[in-house]
């Protein structure tokens, strides 16, 4: 009887918040990427805000198909973290698996089902909206190095309309408070603005990725390098097909 006791008096032991947290040591952590790429500067981000050390591996895009490259990840593609032999690619994957796993408290990514619910839905409309808009023009012109298509490049402007709305009714992207979401968005939303689209025209957008660039430590340092890389790269396509004189 008294055994049965304790075990029902553990039951309703009530564990701290905190607690759900890991606070174990950190293993090598390594991140495949390269910095033209919004997805892995969004993880770079993530775990400097998170408090995750990464040790960055440089991969060239074309890389992606080797081989060697595809006994790390069969979907050829990049960004892939490497957590002590655990492999996991797709940046937003890679984001709350951080923030589970490492993260000092859940401000990042709640715990609240709700709440979370709302940041995976803008992770959602990042991947296959926003995101997505901007890599089929780049991919198409810059990449495939064909002539401005202008009904791709219009393409970007009707979700950069939906998320300057949904800025317009919230401080940031996925409600009043600072998020994975915002982080995910933000590399998105600096490469749009590195091919040239004018953001002022996108008022909440431009105000909101001020505040959020002042949330991420070293944002510059982190997101800077890439941005100048889409810049130079879409500015020699630019020359290319600009009309003679």
């Amino acid at each position: 009887m008294l055994s049965l006791t304790k075990q029902f008096l553990r039951s309703q032991i009530q564990v701290p918040p905190s607690a759900a947290f890991s606070t174990e040591v950190k293993r090598h952590i390594t991140l495949y990427q390269h910095p033209i790429s919004p997805p892995c500067r969004a993880v770079i981000m993530a775990a400097k805000l998170i408090g995750v050390d990464l040790e960055l591996k440089h991969v060239q895009i074309k890389d992606c198909k080797t081989q060697e490259f595809l006994k790390i990840n069969p979907l050829k593609r990049i960004p892939v973290l490497n957590d002590g032999g655990f492999l996991l690619s797709e940046s937003r994957a890679i984001l709350t698996y951080l923030s589970d796993k490492y993260g000092k408290d859940d401000s990042l990514y709640p715990r609240d089902l709700q709440a979370r619910a709302i940041i995976d839905q803008m992770f959602y409309f990042d991947m296959g909206t926003l995101y997505q808009a901007m890599v089929d023009y780049w991919n198409y012109c810059v990449l495939k190095d064909n002539p401005h298509d202008e009904q791709r490049y219009r393409r970007v402007f009707g979700p950069l309309n939906l998320f300057n709305e949904t800025l317009g009714v919230s401080k940031f992207a996925a409600g009043p408070k600072f998020t994975l979401a915002d982080v995910s968005l933000l590399a998105s939303v600096s490469a749009i603005d590195a091919i040239g689209v004018d953001l002022t025209k996108y008022p909440n957008i431009h105000s909101w990725s001020d505040r959020s660039q002042k949330m991420v430590p070293n944002y510059e340092e982190i997101n800077s390098k890439g941005v100048e890389q889409i810049k130079e790269k879409f500015r020699v396509w630019e020359d290319k097909f600009r009309p003679k004189k």
